[in-house]
């Protein structure tokens, strides 16, 4: 039986894959908030993780101590950059996974951790600093599945924050340094938990809103939640 993991920072973000699936929660007031439930022959464990990245990582190191499932998937809503291509209610699937804060704030300007010198992960002889790799295989059929849907679906890297950006020059600033096409503030840490353990890590998700002068009347979160939850199951069906 295949084995498959999701995690997201707060219920909203997994609560219609718990009910579609029927999924039960395991061992109430204990961190995280895990539900149980199968697709098929596909045991999946849903996890609750809490927001930003100390809770993202400490609830993946819990979920993979003494089991391996065949994907870890990481899901929410996302903030897309202006220029990057993605619209409201589109759905992003990761490339890569980028720690776009941490680093060295130097007198001429931001720079990643290379400076420092000290690896976050160190894997089959390769040093990761702030990026770290995410499966291709199921990135690229997650894309596939979604223009087969007729769903608007762009794949690139996404950048993990722990200060949401609320202006446009800020954002504009994250998109020209990096090249992302979204922000978050979970997925970097999941991804670096996953590649450290070895395991396959997919990270797709809903469009809430575009990074901009914050204004919250323009965003859709229960469309972009909803969104990719629906898309989830269907991926998963055919995984």
């Amino acid at each position: 039986m295949k084995s498959i993991f999701v995690t997201a920072s707060v219920m909203q973000e997994l609560s219609l894959l718990i009910r579609s699936i029927g999924a039960v929660q395991t061992k109430p007031d204990m961190f995280p908030d895990i539900y149980r439930g199968r697709i098929g022959d596909k045991d999946i464990t849903l996890a609750v993780t809490g927001i930003g990245k100390i809770n993202a990582a400490s609830a993946t190191t819990v979920l993979l101590q003494g089991r391996t499932p065949d994907l870890l998937v990481n899901t929410g809503c996302a903030g897309a950059y202006q220029g990057g291509g993605l619209t409201v209610g589109g759905l992003a699937v990761a490339t890569s996974e980028i720690l776009a804060d941490d680093g060295v704030l130097t007198p001429e300007g931001w720079q990643p951790l290379d400076l420092i010198g000290i690896p976050l992960v160190k894997r089959s002889g390769k040093a990761y600093f702030n990026e770290f790799p995410l499966s291709m295989q199921a990135a690229g059929k997650a894309a596939s599945l979604a223009a087969a849907l007729g769903l608007s679906t762009i794949r690139g890297k996404f950048l993990t924050v722990s200060t949401c950006s609320g202006t446009s020059a800020r954002g504009d600033e994250l998109f020209s340094r990096f090249g992302g096409i979204c922000e978050n503030m979970e997925g970097a840490a999941v991804a670096q938990v996953a590649l450290r353990y070895g395991v396959d890590c997919l990270e797709i998700r809903g469009v809430s809103n575009m990074v901009e002068n914050r204004d919250m009347s323009s965003w859709n979160i229960p469309g972009a939640v909803e969104a990719v939850q629906r898309f989830l199951l269907k991926y998963i069906e055919e995984f």
